[in-house]
């Protein structure tokens, strides 16, 4: 039998915990007193005695209006911070602002998609901008962090009017100190490729993803690569090349918004708004692993083959 001191106790305890929870807005609590139900020790005990009632009914009704500040004093719930003074928690899945910037961005692309599907339109759309116009848009560009450690910025180059274009990852050391893309040893290799299937990098048109290098020759981030991308596809529509060859998994996944590794994807032709693309390796790649030129040698000779058939007669 629980005493009846005891029993005044508890009944404080409650009323106190549920008007701490009506502060905090809860409106409804649900108990299962069976849950709450404890064996009764083993001892005898009169019957009356061994009747322990777990019913709602037993507990008091409470005040429907909270109790004032003077009413509460000496009160356990008293000793507990106001409501307006409890610190809000900060949520663990709060988004950083770089990835608010990344989903606009591709928000924004995906819209552009969207409306050239919904046009019904097989190419890429006219433009009457000019790289020049282009290039004054970026202008001094410090649009993400990757401008604050780079020498110059490297614009695509070449011919405007090609048939073939170039898109690798980013500039490298050398790149960055001369303002062109591809000139290292990387650089070289790529001109020889080039050579290789009759064209001359006068006669081409070659540019990368990002125009800034990242830090120690790493990996764009996404939203580096997402913010630069746009003047690399307004290029795109002035230049109108009929095959782009893309360099690397980088500049491969840009593009065609794909995560699917350029193993997979090289030697077949994929297409981008009825532009031809061929990915193959990066030219540093073979650098590390000459055994892999055999395979870029296949794809560039797809290349070669189909502008030699798109000519005119």
């Amino acid at each position: 039998m629980i005493e009846n001191s005891n029993m005044a106790e508890l009944f404080t305890d409650i009323k106190e915990h549920v008007l701490y929870l009506q502060e905090l807005g809860v409106d409804e609590l649900q108990v299962d007193f069976a849950g709450l139900t404890q064996k009764a020790p083993e001892r005898e005990l009169p019957a009356v005695e061994k009747t322990v009632v777990h019913e709602p009914a037993m507990i008091p009704e409470l005040p429907k209006v909270l109790p004032t500040a003077k009413q509460r004093s000496g009160s356990r719930i008293n000793a507990l911070p106001s409501l307006g003074d409890r610190k809000k928690p900060v949520p663990s899945n709060a988004v950083s602002p770089a990835a608010i910037a990344l989903a606009r961005a591709e928000a924004s692309e995906a819209n552009s998609r969207e409306l050239l599907a919904a046009a019904n339109l097989p190419e890429l759309p006219d433009s009457d901008e000019t790289i020049e116009q282009i290039r004054h848009d970026i202008g001094n560009c410090t649009r993400c962090p990757l401008h604050e450690g780079r020498t110059k910025i490297v614009h695509t180059t070449g011919n405007f009017t090609a048939d073939l274009m170039f898109i690798g990852e980013a500039p490298g050391a050398d790149e960055d100190a001369k303002g062109e893309p591809f000139v290292g040893r990387a650089g070289k290799l790529l001109t020889q490729i080039i050579e290789a299937i009759g064209f001359s990098r006068e006669t081409v048109a070659i540019g990368n993803i990002n125009r800034c290098r990242p830090p120690g020759n790493r990996q764009p981030t996404l939203p580096e690569a997402h913010t630069c991308r746009p003047f690399l596809m307004r290029e795109i529509a002035v230049i109108k090349p009929k095959v782009i060859v893309v360099l690397g998994n980088t500049a491969m996944h840009n593009l065609l918004d794909t995560k699917v590794g350029i193993s997979k994807m090289r030697g077949q032709f994929h297409d981008y708004f009825n532009v031809k693309v061929m990915p193959t390796f990066h030219p540093a790649y073979l650098l590390r692993d000459p055994h892999k030129k055999r395979e870029v040698w296949d794809d560039m000779k797809k290349v070669r083959d189909y502008l030699a058939s798109a000519q005119p007669d």
